[in-house]
């Protein structure tokens, strides 16, 4: 017997605006840091002025070089994809930071899944609307035909949203459990 294996990466389409971003994120972290360094080299000179200004100085100083660090811990996540393997009924999802950072975010086994289905469907939303249900969107393209799959592990309702293209669909509603696969 052949094993099924097949890897898809979900990437943005249309990156022009991802771009903007990237390029905005990168001015703001620069300004902030700047000017942060700035304000906290006049530290010495606020307080020989007075206390309170010394200790706004100080404050400043903070929230400027505080955003410009979060800025650099965070950039990458604004270029983030999503890579689906499936490999003999199992579908591993990790997201993957700015083509350098993979993060695993869970591997599951299709015979254990309650349904699946389009999320233009009615049954999804049946599904999504249910009271306690933890939703995971893992995907980038808002306007992509889009695929739910809904389970449940340790008396925890939970839906995982993602973009599949046809080939890897099919792999999927081959392994789902009969009836599992829904369209309305």
């Amino acid at each position: 017997m052949m094993d099924q294996f097949m890897e898809q990466v979900a990437t943005k389409r249309n990156s022009g605006m991802q771009s903007i971003m990237i390029g905005f994120a990168w001015v703001v972290m620069a300004i902030t840091g700047v000017y942060g360094m700035l304000l906290f080299t006049q530290i010495t000179y606020a307080f020989a002025e007075s206390t309170t200004a010394g200790i706004v100085q100080i404050v400043a100083s903070v929230i400027f070089l505080g955003t410009a660090v979060l800025i650099w811990l965070f950039k990458d996540r604004l270029r983030t994809e999503y890579e689906y393997t499936f490999t003999n009924g199992t579908l591993d999802f990790a997201a993957v930071y700015n083509n350098n950072k993979r993060k695993a975010l869970g591997t599951m086994n299709l015979k254990n899944i309650k349904a699946c289905g389009k999320v233009s469907s009615g049954s999804f939303n049946r599904y999504i609307n249910m009271p306690g249900v933890k939703r995971s969107n893992w995907f980038v393209n808002r306007e992509a035909d889009l695929f739910y799959i809904y389970f449940e592990k340790d008396n925890n309702k939970r839906i995982i949203i993602m973009e599949p293209n046809e080939d890897m669909e099919k792999l999927i509603r081959g392994a789902v459990p009969q009836g599992a696969y829904q369209v309305n």
